[in-house]
């Protein structure tokens, strides 16, 4: 088996205490890439996506810190629509910090409480 990158080591450290802390609550999940920033509210207990928001398909948006307020106050939008008021947010591997930290701060601003 090879080794785990840097990164898929601190995705599962996150994800594993994000588990033993979450207490049944909907996870806020954000992934982002170079050209993108996506963020989705997964219930893990059905497997269902809740909600979701991301970049793709605005036009000029490119994955810069405003991009991500954007996408964090589209999520909480989405996620008051949906009935979701609290979650636990799961960074992935991604350090909090620029792009992830503008979007969870704009979810909070939004409504969401974590």
């Amino acid at each position: 088996m090879a080794k785990l990158s840097l990164f898929e080591r601190r995705r599962r450290r996150v994800r594993t205490a994000l588990k033993a802390h979450a207490g049944g609550k909907p996870r806020l999940s954000v992934h982002r890439t170079g050209k993108h920033i996506y963020a989705q509210i997964i219930d893990d207990a059905a497997g269902k996506t809740l909600a979701a928001a991301s970049t793709l398909g605005v036009k000029a948006s490119g994955a810069n810190v405003d991009a991500a307020k954007k996408v964090g106050s589209d999520i909480a939008a989405a996620a008051k629509k949906a009935g979701v008021t609290t979650v636990v947010f799961d960074r992935g591997g991604f350090l909090f910090h620029g792009r992830v930290k503008a979007l969870a701060d704009a979810a909070r601003e939004g409504g969401l409480e974590f």
